[in-house]
């Protein structure tokens, strides 16, 4: 896929230039003195970049992927980063709604990391894989997540523990879960699968642009 990263990090920036990512610059799509008012445009030329433009499929697109990159406390168009995640969120999903050409062609995941986690930190902003407990003599079966598995055996290094949280909206997809606010507690109490490898999240995300084949099911 051809992949960017916009970013202001530094490290980030030689990073993602060792992996062969383009790296872009904010200052190269926007002008610092704009505000919040001023989103809508930052939306516009993220997707313009992607192939889309004034609510149509290009022929060609610069890039099949873009990572915005946010850091702790940066500062963007004079936005702290939640408010600038916030409505830029909000703006591509205003543009990308159901039933429209760029609707039914972007795949949008937002995600949040807290930091480093240990295998025994009880630290709040955590997900851990609980086992679940229950009064019976016979314990019940757990079909097993296919991020588990490779070549048809249990992968023995996946870390069910991670302070990182991901959410993707899509419409009509087959499954969901009940999360309505991006925060650990309503991960850990109403989410869906709690790990997954970056190895094979970047793969799924592959597989829903049709740059890859099903990872597993």
């Amino acid at each position: 896929m051809k992949a960017a990263i916009i970013t202001s990090n530094a490290s980030l920036k030689s990073f993602g230039g060792k992996l062969g990512i383009t790296m872009l610059q904010w200052d190269g799509l926007i002008n610092n003195d704009h505000t919040l008012a001023d989103l809508q445009l930052l939306a516009s030329e993220l997707l313009k970049l992607l192939g889309f433009q004034e609510g149509k499929m290009l022929d060609t697109s610069q890039f099949d992927l873009i990572f915005v990159y946010v850091g702790a406390d940066e500062k963007v168009m004079h936005l702290q980063d939640r408010e600038l995640i916030n409505g830029l969120v909000g703006e591509l999903m205003n543009v990308a709604q159901p039933g429209t050409d760029i609707g039914s062609r972007l795949h949008m995941s937002v995600i949040i990391s807290y930091g480093t986690a240990l295998e025994d930190d009880n630290s709040k902003f955590s997900v851990s894989d609980a086992k679940q407990k229950n009064n019976f003599e016979v314990p019940l079966l757990f079909p097993r997540q296919s991020y588990m598995m490779k070549g048809g055996k249990p992968r023995a290094d996946v870390r069910h523990h991670c302070p990182m949280l991901v959410a993707q909206w899509q419409n009509a997809v087959t499954r969901k879960d009940m999360v309505r606010v991006f925060s650990f507690r309503d991960f850990n109490e109403n989410g869906g699968i709690l790990a997954i490898p970056a190895d094979r999240f970047l793969h799924e995300v592959a597989f829903k642009l049709w740059k890859a084949s099903k990872y597993g099911a």
